[in-house]
């Protein structure tokens, strides 16, 4: 068989100050039939696992294009549109294909078009030709992506550290679709609801147990639970259930209804109740050993501009000393501290930079510790994020990590790269609402998420939506699905 692969990466948040254009994929990660080979991203490490695959089965394997951005506004129509018309027109020329496996976010909006993921592969490898989707659990699924695919499979963790795992397994189902072993039959149940996930912790912790048990069952080939982007305002954006069995239409509308039900009869307890910043910096100091908070509204990886320095400033009000904060988004910054060199003091303005999410700038007076030109951080699984042109600072007895290129903390080399030592911090502020959690958790006596001022706010009720399909979702409605 011919296997082709390629995938376009980004996660839109449509309330985000600024657009997604070349620049973001350009930072973020373009690669042009040689992802297998090149670098390790996500998106790197998925082909080169897919290549492997294809060569133990003796399958012939091509790839395409794969891109990634970095979460923000709406891609440019324009850039969208190139970057799809090439990937369409490496099946056109390089095929006949009899499979297509496509890495996406499921989450991408462009200037014009709300659902990018749909796609128009269909009409060119035919009725015949088996297309596979793995998406980000972030995404907005819709029933045309559905549709259009023989399978469509959802990472199941957040942190997303099963990427890997869950593209061996859509590898697998589309084999045996395209050598005629089994018929993929899905099923969507819309839950009604806009939440915050995190699987790490009760109660999603045992959904993705019974998950797993009841994909464990003969004619069960995969369940998935898209949790949606809330901050993403398309049609299909909301929570929802996937279930896909082996030609049994009916075990897969029961199977995503009645696990999509036990979600909704636990949205009060998944609805996040996080503290303020004084409150959380109260429980900090009230909590012995290190304490890891997490500033989850200025987060990169939800499309934030990550450069709201006010829980900064809250720290430093409260008197600095073995603490660390990071990563501000701030080039400007990052590029002024690199040019005074290691051991300048000088007077910075940090931060506030991007629109009113953002707040106020502060105005400090830093040492420069340490500059690393092209500094980067583990990241989700085996892979790495690029953090560019990266500064330390110390400010007052707090460390704090200044970048370039705009990302989410991942990772403690992201501060241990620089040299800070965190051995003795007592608190470590990141900027990131849950992935830091794989990271950090092992080396954390305390982990507090700071309901932080930013353009990823938790007030899910009061979202400003406009496409969505209607606003009857929980936590708008009580009971939207009586």
């Amino acid at each position: 068989m011919r296997i082709f692969t390629a995938g376009i990466s980004t996660e839109t948040n449509t309330f985000a100050p600024w657009p997604t254009g070349e620049r973001g994929f350009a930072e973020g990660g373009l690669w042009n039939g040689n992802a297998s080979v090149a670098g390790d991203a996500p998106e790197n490490l998925v082909a080169r696992l897919y290549s492997r695959c294809a060569g133990r089965d003796g399958h012939e394997f091509v790839e395409g294009l794969f891109a990634r951005a970095q979460p923000s506004g709406p891609t440019v129509q324009a850039v969208y549109e190139s970057m799809r018309d090439q990937i369409l027109a490496d099946v056109r020329r390089k095929g006949p294909f009899d499979i297509v496996l496509l890495l996406l976010h499921g989450a991408m909006v462009a200037g014009e078009c709300d659902d990018c993921d749909a796609g128009r592969v269909r009409g060119i490898v035919g009725p015949s030709g088996v297309i596979g989707v793995e998406l980000d659990p972030h995404c907005q699924l819709s029933a045309a992506l559905i549709d259009t695919c023989d399978a469509v499979i959802l990472m199941k963790e957040y942190p997303h550290v099963d990427f890997l795992e869950r593209a061996e397994e859509l590898y697998d189902i589309s084999v045996r679709v395209a050598a005629g072993e089994i018929r993929p039959t899905s099923s969507l149940f819309d839950c009604r609801m806009i939440g915050f996930y995190p699987t790490t912790d009760e109660p999603m912790a045992g959904l993705l147990r019974r998950m797993r048990a009841a994909e464990r069952a003969p004619e069960v080939l995969s369940v998935s639970f898209a949790h949606g982007f809330p901050w993403g305002d398309t049609f299909d954006t909301g929570s929802k259930m996937l279930a896909i069995t082996n030609g049994d239409a009916a075990l897969a509308a029961r199977l995503a209804e009645s696990l999509g039900r036990e979600v909704y009869g636990l949205r009060q307890a998944l609805l996040p109740k996080f503290p303020g910043i004084e409150e959380t910096l109260d429980l900090a100091e009230k909590t012995p050993g290190r304490v890891v908070v997490a500033d989850t509204a200025d987060n990169a990886g939800g499309g934030a501009p990550s450069d709201n320095v006010a829980l900064l400033g809250a720290m430093l009000r409260r008197g600095g000393g073995r603490a660390a904060f990071g990563a501000v988004w701030d080039p400007i910054a990052a590029s002024a501290c690199a040019d005074a060199g290691v051991g300048a003091r000088l007077d910075l303005r940090l931060g506030g930079k991007c629109g009113p999410a953002s707040g106020e700038p502060a105005d400090f007076r830093v040492t420069v510790k340490a500059v690393r030109q092209n500094h980067d951080q583990a990241a989700l699984g085996t892979s790495r994020a690029a953090m560019g042109l990266t500064v330390w600072l110390e400010i007052d007895g707090i460390d704090v990590v200044v970048n370039s290129i705009r990302t989410q903390v991942f990772a403690p080399d992201a501060f241990t790269g620089l040299g800070i030592e965190l051995e003795g911090k007592r608190l470590i502020a990141v900027k990131s609402s849950h992935h830091f959690q794989g990271h950090f958790a092992p080396m954390a006596d305390a982990i507090i998420h700071c309901a932080t001022p930013g353009a990823i706010q938790m007030n899910f009720a009061e979202l400003a939506y406009r496409k969505r399909r209607d606003l009857n979702y929980f936590p708008r409605v009580a009971d939207p699905l009586a």
